[in-house]
């Protein structure tokens, strides 16, 4: 089977795309075209792919980069027996004669939106109903995966979930060490830009620093270059996931500090999964599937979101402190006690590690389910019509 992948929107070196599906096709031995923004992203397409450079979309730039993608994407198709896309907007460049056509889900478009600082007002009230005009016009014309199960009430049909597993490292990794607190994945305002800014500073004095290792939204940049040349943090940028999980490993703590924001209330943040793989103690706000799947397993602590949370005590460790004047540090204060509870309690975070690995490694190991995923595409690529391969309410895999 030859399938053409596209993205205009993620990093070529994309987890989900690059390092899980990609790969599943190709170890089944099946073709891959890649349509991806190498040369902006300062990327060497992988080996046995088929590379088709492409502009980067950007904020509000993306109009260069949807001209450039339908030209791409007629050119790479015509001999493909499948196109898998995985950007909302390249559902507007799709050539009219293609092969069978898959939309990978990967957000809630439309709650999405609160997070993306750069969309000025005006454009917030007219998105909305632009955007379901055309997931319906897709949800007619192609086949969907969803990342989330929560995703499903989005969509009128059935449609199988592909959900954001991760490699599980098949021995268990080094204990969690006492000196490092790390946070591996995107960086903005609405990921915990400043409360991890704040937690560093106040970490700085115990002896524990706090590693970044992701890129970073143009607002919070400046503030996370002053925090680095003042010695609080280390701010790597982007590293491709493999190597960036693999730093991470021996880390006293992971963090995901996201804000109470529509789109992050009915996920279950990858970077939680992948800390545990990594045998990583987590520091979690409460949403929802985070805070479950962190207390269901005992993997690690909740803290709360800003002043709202203070106030309300909505707090895992179980030191009281008074809430600060603003939200980030109402965040810190609670990530610090967290924090150093795990540094003075060696066994303590040891088994919080090993719970979360071995939970990581019977639940969330992605090659256990990357044999249903390439079957999906294949049945697809045989059967053209819109109709899920997969009866009502059943995941890829279970």
């Amino acid at each position: 089977m030859r399938v053409c992948v596209a993205t205009t929107v993620h990093h070529p070196e994309d987890a989900r795309i690059t390092h899980r599906q990609i790969r599943a096709l190709l170890d089944a031995g099946h073709e891959v075209t890649f349509v991806a923004p190498f040369t902006h992203c300062n990327v060497t397409p992988s080996p046995g792919i088929r590379a088709v450079d492409v502009p980067r979309a950007v904020g509000l730039h993306r109009s260069r980069a949807l001209r450039a993608s339908s030209s791409a994407l007629r050119r790479a198709t015509r001999d493909a027996d499948l196109l898998l896309v995985h950007d909302i907007e390249l559902l507007l460049t799709l050539p009219r004669r293609r092969p069978p056509t898959v939309w990978d889900v990967h957000e809630d478009t439309i709650a999405a939106l609160d997070a993306k600082s750069y969309l000025p007002g005006p454009l917030r009230g007219v998105l909305p109903p632009l955007i379901r005009a055309i997931e319906s016009r897709a949800e007619r014309r192609l086949h969907l995966i969803l990342a989330e199960e929560a995703y499903r009430a989005r969509f009128p049909g059935p449609h199988p979930v592909v959900p954001n597993h991760t490699y599980v490292p098949p021995t268990p990794p080094p204990p969690p060490g006492d000196s490092r607190v790390v946070y591996v994945g995107h960086i903005s305002a609405a990921r915990g830009a400043a409360e991890m800014i704040e937690v560093a500073r106040r970490l700085r004095p115990y002896g524990i620093r706090l590693d970044l290792i992701g890129p970073a939204d143009a607002a919070v940049r400046p503030m996370l270059r002053d925090a680095q040349r003042e010695g609080v943090l280390d701010w790597f940028g982007y590293v491709p996931n493999r190597h960036a999980l693999r730093m991470a490993e021996g880390a006293l703590a992971g963090l995901s500090l996201l804000h109470d924001l529509p789109n992050y209330r009915q996920s279950t943040p990858t970077k939680i999964i992948e800390y545990m793989a990594r045998g990583i103690p987590v520091v979690t706000t409460p949403l929802p599937n985070a805070a479950s799947l962190v207390g269901r397993v005992d993997c690690g602590t909740i803290v709360p979101f800003g002043e709202a949370g203070a106030a309300s005590g909505t707090v895992a460790d179980p030191v009281a402190g008074a809430a600060s004047d603003s939200a980030s540090d109402s965040v810190a204060d609670a990530v610090v006690r967290a924090v150093l509870r795990l540094r003075d309690d060696p066994e303590r975070r040891a088994e919080m590690g090993a719970r979360g690995y071995v939970e990581a490694l019977n639940h969330y190991h992605w090659p256990a389910v990357a044999g249903d995923f390439v079957a999906l595409l294949e049945r697809w690529a045989e059967a053209p019509g819109p109709v899920s391969a997969l009866s009502p309410g059943r995941t890829v895999p279970a």
